[in-house]
């Protein structure tokens, strides 16, 4: 009964920043700064990437697919809960640019809230069966946080009426920060799954290294982002391709954890 309440709390949490959110659109679009063709715009652009890659992961758990319902509500999950994000992250903002703390604080906030929202919706839940949903669920819930951030991203070029802009913005993160919202939340996803069939206080320990080193990861971007320009952004860029692909070939050993367990017992 504790765990239904908790949930029923944390709904209303999430709805509630939701709906500050859309009330601040509307004042928006009341003072004609955006339009909802705009907005429309910035939304498509920032979903489909976001589904473009949630299609390519999904197809490494295509043995034992999970619920397109238990997905969706996760994708959702992520969306909402950027509308809570940016407030907390503004508690934060002396010098974001100079300070490494406030850039650990805003990567931690984020990292934070995307477990959070991935364990009280399915991580918990029965469904959540197997050491790869783990990992299948962190990056559907890092993808919907991407899509809505990434939409935020595209309006601001698109309501200054900068195409060209719009279009190098989506494509940047389409390749930059969305993957490294994937690799972060996934690291939390690889240490449940390593954890899976551990004790409690094992799991425990493990999630707490998967948060941790998905803090920095993040933080390590955003530092590198901040410091280079051009061309040399590319190196920083280079980093989260890197890390996908060891990714993909973590994703293969996480795929036999529940084997070799059978075996073992």
């Amino acid at each position: 009964m504790s765990l239904r309440i908790l949930k029923f709390i944390v709904a209303l949490f999430a709805i509630g920043g939701f709906g500050v959110f859309l009330a601040t659109l509307d004042a928006t679009f009341r003072h004609g700064t955006i339009t909802p063709p705009l907005l429309t715009y910035a939304v498509i652009g920032g979903i489909i990437p976001s589904l473009i890659w949630l299609w390519f992961w999904l197809r490494e758990d295509s043995l034992n697919p999970e619920p397109t319902r238990r997905l969706l509500y996760t994708f959702l999950a992520g969306m909402i809960i950027v509308p809570w994000v940016i407030p907390f992250q503004q508690l934060f903002t002396g010098g974001i640019h100079e300070n490494p703390g406030v850039i650990i604080a805003w990567a931690g906030i984020e990292e934070i809230f995307k477990f959070a929202a991935a364990y009280f919706i399915i991580l918990q839940h029965r469904e959540a069966d197997e050491p790869i949903d783990m990992v299948i669920y962190m990056i559907t819930v890092a993808l919907g946080f991407a899509a809505f951030e990434n939409a935020l991203f595209i309006l601001n070029p698109l309501v200054n009426g900068e195409i060209i802009d719009t279009i190098l913005t989506g494509n940047l993160r389409f390749f930059g920060a969305t993957l490294l919202h994937v690799l972060c939340s996934a690291l939390i996803g690889i240490a449940l799954a390593f954890g899976f069939y551990r004790r409690r206080s094992i799991r425990r320990l493990y999630t707490f290294i998967g948060v941790i080193l998905a803090i920095g990861l993040h933080a390590f971007f955003n530092f590198s982002i901040m410091q280079t320009q051009g061309g040399n952004a590319l190196s920083t860029f280079a980093v989260v391709w890197i890390g996908i692909i060891l990714l993909i070939l973590v994703f293969e050993k996480v795929k036999r954890i529940k084997r070799l367990t059978s075996l073992s017992s």
